[in-house]
């Protein structure tokens, strides 16, 4: 057996701004698109040539405020615009499919917003139309692409943490019922299942494997969506994982992968940049790796990595394959039967 490491190892994530410059679409004109587009501007060499919205003014009026060339009053004008390589989804859950088929059948490659698709049966649609076309296709579970879980990733293959048994995560955020967000909208799909559990569902599906076991129990919110809920993953080795995600309250947001002869500890929120503790089994001085918690600042990543792949002649991302994709919503499908969570055209055996 190896010796507990004296360090921590160093990310290996390139620089974003040596990413190859490719020219980006953008569907949706949501808050998740401004701080893409931003982060993406601020650090890498991508160009943003057009935008859509269902709404032209609406696109007309982003467009003009982040200084990109052309706005699209359709998906489908977006798609065929021959001044764009690659498009980024940034639309409604609900819309996943329906955006990510429009830009794979004009021919472009596209980066989806996470979750994939609400379910693993329309995520698995744009996974097979996109090996058909041979095009790059990837989900924008921008965790993974960071600097931070590289470090992860590299105390994996290494070894050091032993073997993993354990998974805990847990994200919850306050959301005002008064405010109006999409994430108390049935008819999109919300609760806090797609926009919050992916982040825990996903940790535990790379770091334990698909689990043979899922158990899970939920508590409705008033507006008609799933309010929170938590899960138990085992798998056929019994190790297992306990999440858990709420929009009722705001919780500690941290995760722990726990192994037989350490344990990494990823302080909140655990899905953004921020720091690593690794401590020896049985106690001992703990080891910690520090990044600027830059937040939604470091989405760079995920478009950087996005580039490097399609220059290189690649139709998917190491980092996230789109296998790990549909695992993390088979999973989260079987939670949502459990917890009696419906999204739209589903019958309620679907679910």
């Amino acid at each position: 057996m190896s010796p507990f490491p004296s360090a921590l190892p160093a990310p290996r994530t390139p620089d974003p701004a040596t990413a190859p410059a490719l020219r980006w679409g953008v569907l949706g004109t949501g808050w998740i698109a401004e701080r893409f587009i931003g982060s993406v501007r601020r650090h890498t060499r991508q160009r943003f040539t057009a935008v859509a919205s269902r709404d032209g003014g609406h696109a007309a009026e982003f467009a003009a405020r982040h200084d990109i060339p052309r706005a699209h009053g359709s998906y489908e004008s977006l798609v065929a615009d021959p001044e764009v390589d690659v498009v980024y989804v940034a639309t409604p859950h609900t819309a996943h499919l329906s955006g990510a088929r429009l830009a794979l059948e004009g021919g472009k490659h596209v980066l989806v917003e996470k979750p994939l698709a609400p379910s693993e049966a329309e995520a698995a649609l744009t996974a097979r139309l996109a090996a058909e076309r041979g095009l790059f296709c990837a989900e924008a579970l921008w965790t993974l692409f960071l600097p931070r879980f590289d470090v992860v990733r590299r105390l994996l293959e290494s070894g050091d943490l032993g073997e993993i048994r354990t998974v805990l995560a847990d994200i919850g955020e306050y959301f005002d019922p008064a405010g109006g967000h999409r994430i108390f909208r049935p008819e999109l799909a919300g609760g806090p299942l797609l926009d919050l559990g992916t982040y825990p569902v996903a940790l535990a599906t790379w770091v334990l494997g698909a689990p043979d076991t899922v158990l899970a129990t939920g508590q409705p919110h008033p507006a008609g969506v799933n309010g929170q809920l938590s899960a138990v993953l085992r798998t056929a080795r019994g190790d297992q994982a306990v999440l858990h995600t709420t929009l009722f309250s705001d919780t500690p947001t941290t995760a722990v992968i726990a192994g037989t002869r350490a344990t990494l500890t990823l302080p909140g929120p655990f899905y953004q940049p921020g720091d690593l503790v690794l401590t020896p089994a049985g106690g001992g001085t703990p080891l910690t790796y520090t990044e600027p918690r830059t937040a939604h600042d470091a989405l760079c990543h995920e478009a950087a990595e996005v580039a490097r792949c399609i220059a290189e002649g690649r139709t998917q991302t190491p980092l996230r394959p789109l296998a790990d994709s549909l695992t993390t919503l088979r999973v989260m499908d079987g939670i949502r039967r459990q917890c009696g969570i419906v999204f739209p055209g589903e019958s309620p055996d679907a679910a």
